[in-house]
């Protein structure tokens, strides 16, 4: 992580101010690649749950979501039925959703599906940006986009595979989480860090 002089405030992505958690969060994995399934399920299921809320709330519960759902192990989630529905429904460590619980679960099988079809799921969701990250230029905070051509692409595609909640903001919100696009604003300390990081574009 970046260090500042003492005459040299570090600057910092404006969505991440304000909390010591967000802050880690944005300093330690936002923008950051990922290329593994199942820690792209993990994502997906994050940002799935968070469909009409703040990232902040669904941040403040992820362990609780952890927990929850059997360490977002898609395999372990897949195999949960009604009972663990009406369970969930009472764990207040997470949001208590009917309809995005079922969801998880019906894209946990989904998931399986691709597998056995012999898709990675990296691979189903890199496709999107070529397989590698694509690098925005915002100056500015107002100029970050809430979706794009390809996070439309992607919530066609996933909603085609049997997916749910994955409609195209939340898609792009979870690109910008994987690092398929690096939108941290260029004065902040995290954007060549991330640029430069292992799976990024060169």
């Amino acid at each position: 992580m970046s260090r500042s002089t003492p005459t040299e405030a570090i600057v910092r992505c404006g969505w991440c101010l304000g909390s010591e958690r967000m802050m880690l969060y944005h300093d330690r994995e936002w923008g950051v690649p990922v290329r593994d399934d199942r820690a792209l399920f993990g994502h997906l299921v994050l940002d799935s749950f968070q469909a009409g809320l703040s990232w902040s709330v669904i941040l403040n519960k992820r362990e609780g979501f952890r927990r929850a759902f059997a360490d977002l192990d898609p395999d372990r989630i897949a195999r949960l039925n009604t009972r663990s529905v009406d369970r969930l429904l009472r764990d207040p460590g997470i949001v208590r959703n009917r309809q995005k619980i079922e969801a998880t679960i019906r894209n946990a099988k989904a998931f399986q599906r691709l597998r056995r079809d012999g898709v990675r799921f990296a691979d189903f969701l890199w496709q999107f940006v070529d397989g590698r990250p694509r690098r925005n230029r915002w100056r500015t905070m107002r100029q970050l986009p809430t979706r794009s051509t390809e996070s439309d692409r992607m919530s066609l595609a996933l909603r085609e595979a049997g997916f749910s909640f994955v409609g195209t903001t939340i898609c792009y919100a979870f690109m910008q989480a994987v690092g398929m696009v690096n939108d941290h604003v260029v004065d902040c300390f995290r954007y060549r860090e991330v640029d430069e990081g292992p799976g990024s574009a060169t």
